[in-house]
């Protein structure tokens, strides 16, 4: 396994993060427990969860799995969708219980997805609601996500940067095609690594579509991920398949010459203008807080 460090809090993680959606997945609560500890039997420490997931159940598995010791072997993460002080209050004591812990290492605003999510995060008390929690000890640090426009997250920078306030880690989708359409990579990345907040990729083989239409392989996609100056890439796992090709993923990885990443990258091009296979940035399909507007309080 790979390690870097989590932007500037000096945490040392894992460079592959599980994915918390997919961990509750399967049918048997067992097998997420065993996919789980086999992940962190191999070196992933990078853990990633939700409040929403799967109704609770993501984290109510995870925290099972976290049992017996585990616990101590990771960086556990997961996120909030409140948009209010009590909201934000409630949910982070709701994912402390699920997970079976007194404390998570990171915790994130969820779907930062509207422009006017950073001035909620900043002006309706949700910043409120962390700062008393980081005070009693519930949680370490303090990030935000998104999947929907580059423009949202350089939006919550910049906002931040106005309240004074520094965020530890930024979550967004980083992908083969996402180098081609509304960019991370290309607009958001570079301010991150110049004011020290970790990046955290996600959807890595844009939720399968990537591999699926033989555009890239699942390795190709996550050595692309892990060449750009990510802390953590954080992949779905829902069967050994997966974990061991993430495994994999981390055991061969080489940093990519200009000339392989161009190559990557020509291949696909064409797929990724229209926006069709990032169907997160372009459509509703994946915003839970839209159709849930209730999760937010």
């Amino acid at each position: 396994m790979i390690y870097r460090t989590l932007g500037r809090t000096g945490e040392r993680v894992s460079a592959i993060g599980l994915g918390g959606y997919h961990i509750a997945n399967q049918r048997e609560e067992q097998e997420s427990i065993r996919l789980i500890r086999s992940a962190v039997d191999n070196g992933i420490t990078f853990l990633d969860n939700c409040w929403d997931y799967h109704d609770g159940q993501s984290e109510i598995r995870m925290g099972k799995a976290l049992r017996d010791g585990y616990r101590a072997k990771v960086f556990l993460m997961t996120k909030f969708d409140g948009r209010t002080k009590a909201a934000t209050a409630r949910q982070i004591d709701e994912s402390l219980q699920r997970l079976q812990t007194d404390h998570v290492d990171l915790m994130q605003y969820h779907e930062n997805i509207r422009l006017e999510d950073p001035d909620r995060f900043f002006n309706d008390g949700v910043l409120d609601a962390l700062m008393e929690a980081r005070k009693a000890g519930k949680i370490r640090h303090i990030g935000f996500t998104g999947h929907k426009d580059p423009s949202v997250h350089l939006r919550m920078l910049e906002v931040a940067q106005a309240h004074n306030f520094h965020f530890d880690a930024a979550q967004m989708p980083l992908n083969l095609l996402d180098a081609h359409f509304r960019s991370f990579a290309h607009n958001v990345v570079p301010k991150l690594v110049e004011q020290g907040v970790a990046v955290l990729g996600m959807k890595p083989m844009a939720e399968g579509g990537i591999p699926q239409n033989g555009f890239a392989t699942g390795i190709e996609c996550l050595h692309y991920a892990l060449n750009l100056p990510t802390s953590v890439v954080i992949t779905g796992v829902d069967n050994q398949k997966t974990l061991d090709q993430a495994l994999e993923a981390a055991r061969t990885f080489k940093p990519l010459s200009q000339n392989q990443v161009s190559a990557l990258l020509a291949k696909t091009r064409t797929p990724a203008l229209t926006g069709k296979y990032e169907a997160f940035k372009t459509t509703n399909q994946f915003d839970g807080t839209a159709q849930h507007p209730q999760w937010m309080g």
